[in-house]
Order: structure tokens, then C-alpha cells, then sequence
């Protein structure tokens, strides 16, 4: 997969996508990340890329001009290749869940748009196909949305992370919260690891994990099991 991302601040992503998952993916070569300045898209000599809103009012707008150049040169060098997918990130789209990661995991080419300021001009909206807000609540831009949906989807991808079960017993992939996990040593502090869980039965610790992941569930989010299918 091929992502490229267009941003104000393209160093903002530098630390995030060196470590961890998104680190390895990017070595084996099973996904290219690139960000691209949006100021290297105005052709003014101060790279203006905002201007006051028509109608007054607090803050800044984002210009049309500039985000429609970035997408069609970035579109041109992958024209003939594979088909783009142009996502907005801001807190009016659509509420991003695992549903919709695993739907962008099969893309072969996401395009992602960080919003900034007060928000961008409407006009420019007819170029993309989707919006997507991380949350009901506001932040700065849309970097730290951008950096959230590349994590979410890149985990995804076939061959990205080691162990495919992993990924399938998520919290969401399902519809449920994952189960209870456990570990070394047996007891801590009186507090004992369940005997399911060492009895060495894969069908007895399958139900017990699946009970207990409609436990956490119905604790923590009994809104989910409306959604899930049993």
C-alpha cells in the first residue's frame, strides 16, 4: 500500500512512523509513506496556503488552490497504477472505527488530507471521498487523526504484523473488547491467573476467552453487542 499524506507540518510524522509496526512495514517494503508539504503548493513567494474566511468571523481558511495541486500531482505520478482514495481528516466526517480500517486495508493507494485552521474551503470537498474524524471532540489539525488511521489500517495489511491470530482477537475486529489477558508469574499479590487458562484445553480456553470478552463487552461497552452479530 502507498500512503501520502498532506500536511502543513510533515516533520510532525517523522518519529511516529520510525518505530514499532508502521517502522517494519515500511523496511519490508509492504507499505511507502510519503507527506507533502502543502506550502510547496502556493505559488506565491510567502507560500500562502489560508485566507479569511468570506462573511467574517474568527480564524483562518484553508485554500482551495494549493490542496487541489497537491492531489493531482500526486495522483499523476500514480495514474495507470492504482486507484486513489482521497480521505479528509476532520471532526465533521464520519466516525472512524475498526470496521473502516479494515475496509482501507485493502486499498491499494490512500491519499490523506490533514485539515488545519478554522477549516478548509468547501469548494475543494468535491475532490474527496470520504471524511473521517477520529472522535467528537476538536484538535489542533488533522495530523494526529492521520497518524491514528495510518496505525489502525497499516496493522491490517497481510504480512505486517507476525502473528495473524494477533490481530483477529483485537479488541473491535469482532464486534467485542478482547478478552482478559495474563502472564507470568501465576500468582501476584494473592491474586491468582484463572484455571482456565492453564488447564491446557484449547476448547475450554477458547469458551472461557470468548465468555469473558462478552463480559468485558457488556461491562465496558454494552452498546457494541447491539452491533455484533452472534
Amino acid at each position: 500500500m502507498k500512503i501520502d499524506i498532506i500536511t502543513l507540518f510533515p516533520d510532525m510524522f517523522d518519529s511516529p512512523f520510525a518505530e514499532s509496526i508502521v517502522r517494519r512495514a515500511s523496511k519490508k517494503g509492504i507499505i511507502q509513506i510519503n507527506t507533502h508539504n502543502l506550502r510547496d503548493f502556493a505559488t506565491d513567494k510567502r507560500r500562502t496556503v489560508d485566507d479569511k474566511p468570506y462573511g467574517g468571523g474568527a480564524g483562518m481558511v484553508l485554500k482551495p488552490e494549493p490542496v487541489y495541486r497537491a492531489i493531482r500531482k500526486i495522483k499523476s505520478k500514480n495514474k495507470g497504477t492504482e486507484k486513489s482514495k482521497i480521505l479528509f481528516l476532520s471532526p465533521q466526517g464520519k466516525l472512524f472505527d475498526q470496521k473502516k480500517a479494515k475496509e482501507l486495508a485493502k486499498e491499494k493507494h490512500l491519499i490523506l488530507i490533514c485539515g488545519h485552521y478554522e477549516d478548509i474551503d468547501a469548494r475543494i470537498m468535491k475532490f474527496m471521498d470520504e471524511e473521517i474524524s477520529i472522535g467528537d471532540y476538536v484538535l489542533t489539525g488533522g495530523e494526529l487523526p492521520a497518524m491514528v488511521l495510518v496505525d489502525a489500517v497499516v496493522r491490517l495489511i497481510p504480512g505486517v504484523v507476525k502473528e495473524k491470530e494477533s490481530v483477529i482477537q483485537d479488541s473491535f475486529y469482532s464486534g467485542l473488547l478482547d478478552y482478559p489477558h495474563y502472564t507470568r508469574p501465576r500468582v501476584f499479590r494473592k491474586m491468582k491467573v484463572p484455571e482456565a487458562l492453564l488447564s491446557g484445553n484449547h476448547e475450554k480456553i477458547r469458551l472461557w476467552r470468548l465468555k469473558e470478552a462478552l463480559r468485558n463487552t457488556y461491562n465496558k461497552r454494552p452498546g457494541l453487542l447491539k452491533k455484533t452479530k452472534m
